[in-house]
This record gives C-alpha cells, structure tokens and sequence, in this order.
C-alpha cells in the first residue's frame, strides 16, 4: 500500500508538469524543453525558504509561483523573437543556464550537495507528514489544476491559443497580439509548474540540481506527445504509463547483473513502437 502511495504521488506531481507543459506545446504550438527549469525554481524556492527562513510551506509555495512566472515573463521577450526549431533551440539554452545556477551558485542552493531538511506541508498545525495524507493534498491540487487548464483551453483565449498553433499569422490579421498570447499563457504553465517543485521538493524532503536537469524537461516533453498533444486526458495517461512502465519491468525477471540496463533497453524499445504505429500519442489529434 505504502509503494501504491509513492506511485500515486509521483503520478499526481508529474500531471501537473504535464498539463502545465501541454498548455504551451500542445494548445500553442510552441516547442518549449525548459519545464524542467521551472520546475526547480519552484522547487527551490520552497526549500530554501522553508530550510533557511523557516516559512510555511504554502507561503513559499506562493513566492516559488511569483518567481517562476516573473521568470517566465523576462526569458518570454527573447523567446517570442523566435519560431518553430529556434523556439526549442531558445528553450534548451535557458534550461542549461538555469541548471548551472542550481549547480554553481553554491552559497544559496548548496550546490550538488542539495537542501535537505525539507519539512511536509502545514495547515492550522496539521501536518501532512503520512504520505497518505500528503496524496490527498497533491491529488486535489493537480485535480484543480486539470479544471484550470480545461477551463483556459475551452475559452476564447483557448481558442486564440489554438489559432496561433495553426496558423499564427492568419490569427495577427484579426487583430489578436499573439505575443501577448504566448507570454501569458507561458507563464501560466510556468506558475504551475512551480507548484510542482514546491509538492516534489516537499515530498521527498530533499533535493539538488540533477532531478531539474535537460533530461526531465525532454522526460516531461515525452509525457504529452506520448499521451497526445492538446489532450488533456492524454497528459494525465501519459504521466500514469510512463511513471508506471518503469516500475513494471523491475519485476520482469531479468538477470541481476544486466537487468537495470535491460530495463532501458526495453523501456525505450516500447516507447519507439508506440510512436511508430501511434505517433500522434493516445489520446491527440495531430502530430507534433
């Protein structure tokens, strides 16, 4: 039951990657490999002030949200000169910069050491130190979070997104400022990723560079076009089959002495079918 928890938490924290990061790819159209990014500066933020300043975890929750959409809005100036493969190119750059700052700037994050230390979540001196408890929190955000994204997309402003994703000039001809499009709905997927270091950071209490590195943003970027690109149910499958399809093949009977590297072997053999014969994911509509 204890190892269900764990699986269930993870799963509710990595929906919120992936929904958050569908809102700018698969809504948008814009290929953005820099989540990761916000997803450690939320993640910091929470652990720094709760570690070093002793604040609740949701105040620091809040600060990690300011920061990353603050963030977000700066890089967005640059990021929105560019289209299509620089977009990524942009991206990519900017999560290399932001991981060498958790690494390098060791008077604050600690650097490879990490913050460790981190405490559970507080409300009215109820602390949700059983992970049980700390599944019903991060379910129901990531539940909020969901009825927030489907809101935005099947709004005006969803529909303008999908516009842009399909033709952005023809949307321009109609007066719309796409740039302002795409920096608030960079943000928004910014702030919520956030709160997902915030949870993450919270829940295995201890963190440092490696989890906020250019192999998650790609992980997390594997999650929706798996799942299916402007498919907000395919976001949530995609975070359960690729969180669960690791932890499937440990009890797959391979020899001890290979089996780690078999599991990789397979894992990525399964994922490469799967984009052959269903390369626009499970659930979406087109392709990336």
């Amino acid at each position: 039951m204890a190892y269900l928890t764990h699986l269930l938490i993870l799963i509710s924290i990595w929906s919120m990657l992936a929904v958050s990061l569908n809102l700018v790819i698969g809504f948008t159209g814009l290929l953005s490999i820099t989540h990761a990014a916000f997803f450690g500066i939320g993640a910091y933020a929470t652990a720094i002030l709760m570690t070093s300043f002793g604040m609740n975890f949701f105040v620091g929750l809040l600060i990690g949200i300011i920061l990353s959409v603050f963030v977000a809005f700066l890089i967005s100036f640059v990021m929105r000169r560019f289209h299509g493969d620089y977009y990524a190119l942009v991206s990519f750059g900017f999560n290399i910069i932001v991981f060498s700052i958790f690494l390098n700037w060791q008077a604050v994050t600690r650097g490879p050491l990490g913050i460790p230390g981190i405490k559970r979540p507080e409300v009215f001196g109820f602390f949700f130190r059983d992970n049980f408890h700390f599944l019903l929190l991060a379910a129901a955000v990531a539940a909020l979070l969901f009825v927030a994204a489907r809101y935005v997309t099947s709004s005006s402003f969803g529909r303008v997104l999908q516009g842009i994703r399909e033709d952005e000039q023809a949307v321009q001809v109609f007066g719309y400022k796409t740039e302002h499009y795409k920096t608030f709905v960079f943000m928004l997927a910014a702030g919520m990723a956030a709160i997902a270091g915030s949870f993450f950071a919270s829940y295995i209490t201890f963190i440092d560079p490696s989890t906020f590195d250019l192999n998650e943003s790609i992980f997390i970027l594997a999650i929706i076009i798996l799942g299916g690109l402007a498919s907000h149910k395919g976001a949530f499958w995609g975070t359960v089959f690729l969180i669960l399809l690791p932890e499937a093949l440990r009890f797959v009977g391979f020899p001890t002495d290979i089996a780690a590297q078999m599991r990789q072997v397979v894992y990525g053999l399964l994922l490469v079918f799967l984009m052959l014969y269903r390369p626009q994911g499970m659930f979406g509509k087109f392709r990336l």
